[in-house]
């Protein structure tokens, strides 16, 4: 054998073992980064998705506690129960504020005059579902007092301001108005007796306001107490007669 021929075996021995090492460590190592790689990715990839979950998160909390006020406040328009007294308190209250007499008050709807233009509105509170409280409210007063007081009624609840709605009172829609003169012993009278017929609204029997969400967060998501919500509480309210 040649010094040429042992420089070729050492060469292709070198060559062989060279091919055995990167088959037994190189090339395993190369598949483990790859996987290591894609995991990598994963991993970066559920960051990401966490990073905006979180900012998501911090985005509701932030705005929290002026979506419960929201909420509670919409409980004064359409409360989770019947609530007659308040709904007496906001009408003496609207009828004082425009110097009326507020004479009576029936549940259930009896037959009057004139048409309304909340029909609409009663139909679209019909659809979303809330229980309906038909009444009849008389109340005696001057024409353009009378009139002034019945705009009030259906301007508890107006569309308008930052959160969509303006709420001072209770949701009523009005579906007849009749007027008539005040009967008067001495005679003529100036005054005029006004009969409305209007519905009010509850929320669905089993639906709550808040769902069990408190000022502090919402159902179980807080162990910490906090004092039930509720509607705001309304003055005591004095017994209305004709």
């Amino acid at each position: 054998m040649t010094g040429r021929d042992r420089i070729v075996l050492i060469a292709l021995a070198t060559i062989a073992v060279l091919a055995g090492g990167w088959m037994l460590i190189v090339s395993p190592k190369r598949k483990e980064a790859t996987t290591v790689q894609a995991k990598v990715s994963s991993a970066q990839s559920e960051l990401s998705t966490a990073e905006s979950q979180l900012a998501n998160a911090r985005s509701a909390q932030s705005q929290y506690a002026t979506s419960y006020s929201a909420v509670v406040n919409m409980g004064k328009a359409v409360p989770p129960s019947q609530e007659v007294a308040s709904l007496v308190y906001q009408l003496e209250e609207a009828s004082n504020l425009r110097h009326v007499s507020f004479n009576s008050i029936v549940s259930g709807a009896e037959g009057s005059g004139g048409s309304s233009s909340s029909a609409p509105a009663a139909a679209s509170a019909t659809s979303a579902g809330f229980t309906q409280m038909p009444f009849t409210f008389v109340f005696t007063g001057g024409f353009f007092s009378l009139e002034h007081l019945f705009r009030q009624l259906t301007a508890f609840t107006t569309p308008g301001g930052p959160k969509g709605l303006r709420v001072s009172g209770r949701l009523l829609t009005i579906q007849g108005v009749k007027l008539a003169p005040e009967s008067s012993a001495a005679g003529k009278s100036k005054t005029l007796t006004g009969t409305v017929t209007a519905t009010a609204y509850v929320l669905p029997p089993g639906q709550a306001l808040t769902n069990g969400a408190t000022p502090s967060g919402p159902a179980g998501a807080s162990p910490a107490s906090a004092p039930s919500p509720s509607a705001p509480t309304t003055p005591a309210v004095a017994k209305v007669t004709p």
